[in-house]
């Protein structure tokens, strides 16, 4: 007996070895396709040449491998003195890669192993994806009314069926009133027209200066599914700011030239708007090198003859602006996006599924309030050292939570509701 327990001792054992090797190579791979997406996807792709080389199959390039350590972690000084490095660096000059010194070596080993490990994802299911959501008052409206005609119509031949029955049994009664003589049909019908026109100018008072689902036309067709979806791109490329600052900020175009100095056409998915027409990916890259004055025959831009410090046919692109707040209303993106932790899709929606923006929600001050009252506080927890100091001033919550004489703290608890967080 204590030989078939020690059997069963040792098959456990390694039936347990087994799978903590499986569970370390999935989270392996996880934290790969993360460090790849933080550090490495505004410039590179798996599969494609990109602004930089694809990735896939890098260990057959290169001298040997040690070599991609000393390259991520000081790219210029590799140039400097390798031989292999000066060769991709003609092969994609001007371009220079930016030393990542913080990576670790494991964290290397995750990336290089997502990347070789690669595979395309399956194109999404639903062809409406990122679509502006329809509303369906009007056919709610709709049937509303033709239920109310089949109403009054019943009553009218429940009317004659009575009136044909008290006839057959010779029951004489008056002539029935006409509907549009009945008092109670007339009252009926202005307190509906009165509850109709309130309600519509109550809704249309309420909605002024309100613009969800706003979706104007830009100068330039910029796809977010492109952009932040397929190719993956951090929002806080193009959008730094909004983690430091007051606004997120609009991309300037010598940020959008970092990447389409190399990229010259678009070779995606098609792009469809929304009313069925196809965009030319390729020629709205060619508006983008109007814009920014740049000559994609000779790689360079053009010559700065006026003297101004721009190249000559260089202007600003005159976005057409979406979000919109009051001027009383006050609104700090790091505040939410730093300090709150919010993601981008609470309030601009699925955006890496928008093959154009539009304004998803109305931005409402019912809306923001609401927000606040569910979004739960992301105290300081100082065995750790993670979270928000600010709210370490906050003493007494962290006591009652302690205490268990509540289980959370919302936005609204620390002030969030208060009028003047908001307005000026």
């Amino acid at each position: 007996m204590s030989r078939y327990r020690k059997i069963i001792k040792k098959v456990f054992a390694s039936l347990l070895f087994i799978a903590f090797f499986s569970f370390n190579n999935s989270v392996m791979a996880a934290d790969g396709e993360a460090l790849f997406k933080a550090n490495c996807a505004n410039c590179h792709k798996p599969d494609k040449d990109y602004t930089g080389p694809a990735l896939k199959g890098w260990s057959t390039r290169v001298p040997d491998a040690a070599w991609i350590y000393k390259w991520v972690a000081n790219p210029a000084q590799m140039i400097a003195s390798d031989a292999y490095s000066k060769t991709l660096f003609e092969k994609w000059k001007p371009t220079v890669m930016t030393g990542f010194s913080n990576l670790k070596k494991d964290e290397i080993d995750a990336i290089m192993k997502y990347v070789d490990d690669y595979a395309p994802p399956a194109d999404p299911a639903g062809a409406s994806a990122g679509q502006p959501a329809t509303d369906n008052s009007l056919l709610f409206g709709i049937l509303t009314l033709v239920l109310a005609v089949v109403a009054f119509i019943l009553l009218q031949v429940n009317s004659n069926l009575r009136k044909l029955s008290d006839e057959k049994e010779g029951i004489l009664r008056g002539e029935p009133v006409p509907f549009y003589r009945n008092k109670t049909y007339l009252m009926a019908g202005i307190l509906l027209l009165f509850s109709l026109g309130g309600y519509y100018t109550i809704e249309g008072a309420i909605g002024l200066g309100r613009t969800k689902n706003y979706q104007p036309e830009q100068p330039i067709y910029y796809s977010h599914k492109v952009h932040a979806g397929v190719n993956q791109i951090s929002c806080l490329y193009c959008h730094g700011s909004s983690q430091d600052s007051k606004t997120a900020g609009i991309p300037s175009v010598n940020v959008c030239m970092n990447c389409h100095m190399a990229i010259k056409e678009y070779a995606g998915e098609k792009i469809v708007k929304e009313d069925g027409t196809e965009v030319n990916g390729t020629a709205e890259i060619q508006k983008l090198y109007e814009y920014a004055g740049w000559n994609a025959a000779t790689k360079s831009y053009n010559p700065d003859n006026n003297g101004d410090g721009v190249p000559d046919g260089a202007k600003p692109i005159e976005w057409v602006r979406i979000h919109n707040l009051p001027d009383h209303v006050y609104f700090n993106h790091s505040q939410h996006v730093k300090v709150g932790k919010q993601q981008c899709q609470t309030c601009h929606g699925n955006i890496q599924e928008m093959p154009e923006v539009y304004q998803f929600t109305d931005l409402s001050m019912g809306w923001c309030i609401n927000c606040h009252r569910e979004t739960k506080v992301d105290f300081l927890n100082k065995n750790t050292g993670e979270g928000n100091k600010f709210y370490s001033i906050y003493e007494k919550f962290h006591n009652d939570i302690k205490n268990k004489k509540m289980d959370s703290v919302t936005v609204e608890s620390i002030g969030g509701t208060e009028c003047q967080k908001c307005h000026y």
